[in-house]
């Protein structure tokens, strides 16, 4: 296989793309967040094709829309139709019981809103500095002039200001060596084929087809669609919570949990100090999980995730890593970094000493408990009731027990899991090759002036 400046040669596992300027861009195994847009993308549909012909799971495999609407029953709707009547609507939520690629959209449309009231503030204040000594210049004249000063320079700020004037947009932060958002960043030789792609949220394409999507995904890694509060919670509980000892299992205040659901529901920039408890902030993040309309692992690879129970190890490992890729890119970003969280949390589970022979408690949360708390609300089929539950228990303790399986073994190799290794992204490159040569050989020297 050739690009317009490259050839690839592949030898025992060695991929190795060579320029015909004598550069090569050997591939290795590098974190799936490091990955541009448009190879996340593509690098779900080869591992789709991987699953379907090299794993034999037993079941139908399907690759997750982002944030698909599900369809409510006419009961449902009846139901969700007279809460809305009788309930006082004072906010609409923003992070509860909403689709992840929402909330994450929500979390950016109100950071950009606060990045904007600080730049506004900052350019006030940097404009009232600036006029203090040209006030104070003016102190000894004659009252009319300064009068006629005060006059002129009050239109200043009123124009510098004003919302029909805006300066002209920054150029967005880049990240790495090489960085390309749009065709006005390539060489005139590349554009045939990019003039379209362009940087966009993950809720911007849920209705778009298929054959345009790729078209409007970037060229760039874009930044962990993780939700703020997930992140805002193990952060405190990684700085604060470590030792606590039973920590996810001891009971928390049901007010102060509320009160702060509320506060992150209303986009309120939440601070989480070290006077916060740590139960509570545990709580805050289980029912986050809980209350998502589709749990993180996604309903349609509920039953490709049990069954890898029935692999040997290695290749069970290898087919969840498979499956993990199929996940939407918010889906997937905040799994690494919530299985980040609760591995950190299991290596402080045993008792240990400190430099000074001092005895430190473990918390107790092996990673079996950690998995037998979260697996419920990560991979489920659909909720389920309490009294459903008592019906329904033996059937559902079958299940239960493999989706704690599934999620420890997710929990104990997330870091493997996470990874791409070379023979699959060069597949993917091996895929936009035949549709978008000028795109591989830009990701290319992306990644050779990355290693260099």
């Amino acid at each position: 296989f050739c690009s317009p400046n490259y050839s690839l040669k592949s030898v025992s596992g060695d991929f190795t793309w060579n320029s015909m300027s004598g550069r090569s861009v050997r591939l290795k195994s590098v974190p799936i967040q490091s990955l541009s847009e448009l190879e996340r993308a593509r690098l779900q549909e080869v591992a789709f094709c991987q699953l379907q012909q090299d794993c034999d799971l037993g079941c139908q495999i399907t690759i997750p829309k982002d944030g698909q609407k599900r369809k409510k029953s006419l009961r449902k709707k009846l139901d969700s139709l007279g809460k809305e009547k009788n309930k006082d609507k004072e906010f609409i939520p923003q992070a509860f019981g909403m689709p992840l690629s929402q909330v994450i959209a929500n979390d950016r449309a109100y950071k950009l809103k606060q990045d904007t009231h600080r730049e506004e503030q900052r350019d006030v204040s940097e404009l009232v500095t600036s006029l203090l000594p040209f006030g104070s210049k003016r102190q000894n004249k004659e009252l009319s002039s300064s009068n006629s000063s005060l006059s002129s320079t009050s239109e200043t700020p009123n124009e510098s200001t004003s919302p029909n004037t805006p300066e002209p947009a920054p150029r967005a932060r880049r990240r790495g060596a090489m960085s390309v958002d749009s065709i006005t960043d390539l060489d005139d030789s590349q554009s045939r084929l990019l003039e379209a792609l362009q940087l966009s949220l993950p809720a911007e394409a849920q209705n778009k087809k298929e054959k345009s999507r790729d078209k409007k995904l970037s060229l760039n890694p874009i930044y962990r669609q993780v939700p703020r509060l997930i992140d805002s919670c193990c952060q405190h509980l990684e700085k604060h919570g470590l030792q606590t000892v039973g920590i996810f299992r001891v009971g928390s205040s049901k007010k102060r949990v509320r009160q702060l659901r509320e506060e992150f529901d209303r986009g309120v920039d939440v601070v989480l100090d070290e006077e916060q408890s740590i139960h509570d902030v545990a709580a805050l993040l289980k029912e986050f999980l809980r209350d998502m309309p589709d749990p993180l692992l996604t309903r349609e690879l509920y039953t490709p995730f049990i069954n890898t129970l029935l692999m040997d190890p290695h290749e069970q490992l290898n087919t969840l890593q498979l499956l993990i890729y199929l996940l939407p890119p918010c889906n997937c970003d905040t799994l690494h970094r919530l299985l980040q969280f609760l591995a950190t949390v299991a290596s402080h589970a045993e008792d240990r000493k400190d430099e000074d022979g001092q005895e430190i408690p473990g918390n107790k949360m092996t990673s079996l408990n950690l998995a037998t708390i979260f697996g419920p609300n990560l991979l489920h089929k659909q909720k389920t009731t309490d009294k459903e539950f008592t019906v329904q228990s033996t059937a559902r303790a079958e299940e239960s027990a493999a989706i704690i399986a599934v999620v420890q073994k997710m929990l104990e190799n997330y870091e493997m899991l996470f990874m791409v290794p070379a023979d699959l992204q060069n597949e993917v490159l091996i895929s936009l090759l035949e549709t978008d040569p000028d795109v591989v050989d830009y990701l290319l020297r992306r990644k050779a002036s990355q290693l260099s």
